[in-house]
């Protein structure tokens, strides 16, 4: 069983992302989202900087950010296929509930720069452990949109990035388990 909520430690070994395309209502209230939030906020964070902002993307906000998306990726490519500028304006919409990451560093500080990036990225990943151990599925999606400093713009300005989209709602059909690393292939013991 994926995503199994009977323990922590089950949760953690079972745990799988969904396809934002693949979810479905509902999605988690305002309530449950803050609850989420809370949780993510409780990330490692050297220096207590909270080098990473969460803007949540209303149901009612998907158009404007699919035009926001779509004029970025035209700027980028004026070339750009009807099909590319149509998977744009589906990724806005996908799942009933988006958080965008933004990973936003201090620069002023001396917590050097990797570590509030990692940061962001352990805020993302206890979105996703939040979501599920709610009862719901989450995906965490980069993407041509993630690297746009356009995109960024719309949430806010350099020398902030954005981490990750992170789409919530509830699974349309079973999840699917896919291959995971040998761990034969990525541990070793140090031989000093």
């Amino acid at each position: 069983m994926l995503n199994d909520r009977t323990s922590p430690l089950s949760l953690l070994a079972t745990r799988r992302s969904g396809r934002p395309r693949d979810m479905a209502a509902p999605g988690p209230d305002a309530s449950q989202l803050d609850a989420m939030l809370t949780i993510a906020a409780r990330t490692p964070d050297h220096g207590k900087l909270a080098p990473w902002r969460f803007v949540i993307v209303g149901a009612d906000q998907r158009d404007r950010l699919a035009e926001v998306i779509t004029s970025a990726y035209r700027a980028d490519r004026p070339q750009a296929a009807r099909l590319e500028i149509e998977a744009l304006q589906g990724f806005a919409r996908q799942a009933p509930t988006l958080v965008v990451v933004l990973s936003s560093p201090k620069p002023e500080s001396h917590i050097p720069l990797w570590e509030q990036e990692l940061s962001a990225g352990a805020a993302c990943m206890n979105l996703l452990h939040a979501a599920h151990a709610m009862g719901f599925v989450a995906g965490w999606l980069t993407g041509w949109a993630a690297y746009s400093d356009a995109v960024r713009d719309a949430f806010g300005a350099a020398p902030a990035r954005i981490a990750g989209f992170v789409f919530i709602g509830s699974p349309s059909q079973p999840l699917e388990e896919r291959a995971r690393p040998d761990l034969g292939q990525t541990v070793s013991h140090w031989g000093g």
